[in-house]
């Protein structure tokens, strides 16, 4: 009688995959394989272990409730090869594979895009995938290994550290103050069109600001884009908090009331603690952390300093 195969590593990583993400598909792409190879992987999993780990139907693959005890150990697993492959490997040769990033649309796109090619030539091993959507990816789900945020988780198993303040001011297009009358105080400020975010679809606390610089201050164009507040304040549709190290790269922007409005804000990084261990994630860490310490002016304004 033919004795049934046994599993191994791969298979794990197959199997987590599909449980994370509940696409055959989606695994595929994330494992660089075909849909038709997850497929095979997990029925031989299954096969191996004789249980049923997933439903399959329409929606995708759901864990059964032995394929959620199995996730656990499977995690573990993970882990501890993650260990092993930091102390086998050393130098660049640990530092290999995919590391996704989910940070907001400012940092993104304003401030870490900018730096990608200096990662690239430090640690060309690695590749970045980031997510900018306006939502918090979820770390327990493992939806992303690394998180910027403007509002830390207050409890779980995440590391988390500050990654810097930064400043935000009242902005206005230079045309848009000239054909306006003059802002010589806070309560001149709810006279005045204003650009902002989507109230109800602001997804972090820390963004909804407008409330700060004046209570009677009601936005007429809205939008979940911080891109595309920039863009209609430069179009002279109105004033806009913005952060400095935005803003401040735009000569046609003109700070409004700079001595009299200034909010503070902070982004945080922050991961599982489990993946900490892992040398590729430690190294964007690393990387993010040093490369936002070095612009700090950028963040800041170059007549502050970082607060505690």
């Amino acid at each position: 009688m033919r004795n049934a195969p046994h599993f191994t590593w791969d298979d794990l990583q197959f199997f987590l995959a599909v449980a994370r993400t509940g696409q055959l598909s989606t695994a595929a792409r994330q494992l660089r394989t075909s849909h038709a190879t997850v497929s095979r992987r997990i029925d031989r999993l299954e096969f191996a272990l004789k249980v049923k780990l997933f439903e399959r139907n329409a929606r995708g693959y759901m864990l059964t409730a032995m394929g959620q005890r199995f996730i656990d150990t499977a995690e573990r697993m993970e882990q501890e090869t993650e260990r092993l492959r930091a102390d086998l490997s050393a130098g660049s040769a640990a530092q290999r594979g995919v590391v996704r990033i989910s940070a907001p649309e400012g940092f993104s796109n304003f401030f870490f895009t900018s730096v990608l090619p200096e990662f690239s030539d430090r640690h060309p091993n690695i590749s970045l995938e980031l997510i900018t959507i306006q939502q918090i990816m979820s770390l327990s789900r493992k939806e992303a290994d690394i998180v910027v945020v403007l509002d830390p988780p207050k409890a779980g198993p995440y590391f988390t550290e500050k990654l810097s303040d930064y400043h935000l001011q009242v902005y206005g297009s230079r045309e848009y103050l000239a054909r306006h009358p003059p802002i010589l105080s806070r309560d001149d400020l709810p006279d005045h069109a204003f650009v902002g975010y989507i109230e109800d679809m602001i997804f972090a606390p820390g963004l909804d600001y407008l409330g700060d610089v004046h209570p009677r201050i009601k936005p007429q164009f809205q939008s979940s884009s911080i891109f595309a507040q920039l863009t209609a304040t430069k179009n002279g549709q109105g004033l806009c908090v913005l952060p400095f190290f935005i803003a401040g790269k735009h000569a046609d922007l003109q700070m409004v009331l700079p001595h009299e409005v200034d909010l503070r804000r902070r982004y945080w990084i922050t991961c599982h603690r489990d993946l900490r261990q892992s040398p590729r994630v430690r190294t964007v860490i690393g990387f993010l952390t040093d490369v936002v310490q070095q612009n700090a002016p950028a963040f800041l304004g170059p007549w502050r300093t970082p607060e505690s």
